[in-house]
């Protein structure tokens, strides 16, 4: 009998120790696909965003009121200096990334530093742009063609913006806690959406710039 109570108790032990416990499965999550996966929902959704814009553009980019047409008021040279300095700082996060497998905590903040200088310098010219065009009268209420190249350009703008400030709120977080697996996520995320910006922009000096002077 003794025997019999003790093998049953072995037997429930075994199976005890066999069948997750309830924290276990609580801690069975993947953060990282789930976090990837909804930042990927989300870059198509703003994909979504820019084709809605660019197809307003094709649509109204011709109407110009009587106003300035693209050939009267683009500066291509500006432009491809600007196109340059987005291509530039998209080749620096492509290193800041490899320093980042490498374990390398300075070579990373350096590089993402230099993207972040890039990235200053596109919006610079952007606003510096946006300046002279208003102060020559092309202002967004001129005409359809004014108001929608200024809502893309813009828009694209302000995404070159956000990705600045989460750049430098991560550059934060690394020098706090170094290359820890979170904030190697979130640089890989960034990277995505920096990348995703630089194929916008491409589009957008193509089609809007480069097709409106030559047109």
């Amino acid at each position: 009998m003794a025997s019999y109570a003790t093998d049953a108790l072995h037997r429930d032990g075994v199976a005890q120790a066999d069948e997750p416990s309830f924290q276990d499965l609580a801690g069975e999550h993947h953060p990282e696909g789930s976090t990837m996966l909804g930042f990927w929902i989300y870059l198509m959704s703003d994909c979504l965003i820019f084709t809605v814009l660019f197809a307003t553009y094709a649509v109204l980019g011709r109407n110009y009121a009587a106003g300035p047409s693209p050939k009267d008021l683009f500066d291509l040279s500006l432009v491809a200096v600007n196109t340059a300095m987005l291509l530039f700082s998209s080749i620096t996060y492509g290193f800041a990334m490899l320093a980042m497998e490498r374990e390398d905590v300075q070579k990373t903040q350096l590089w993402l530093a230099v993207t972040g200088l890039f990235g200053a310098a596109f919006i610079g010219i952007e606003l510096y742009e946006f300046a002279h065009l208003i102060h020559e009268g092309a202002t967004p209420q001129r005409s359809a063609f004014l108001s929608s190249f200024f809502t893309l350009v813009g828009t694209h703008g302000l995404h070159v913006t956000f990705g600045l400030i989460w750049l430098s709120v991560l550059m934060l977080q690394v020098r706090q806690r170094g290359l820890i697996v979170e904030n190697k996520r979130r640089l890989m995320c960034l990277s995505m959406f920096w990348h995703f910006l630089d194929v916008i922009w491409i589009g957008v000096f193509t089609f809007v710039y480069l097709m409106g002077v030559l047109q």
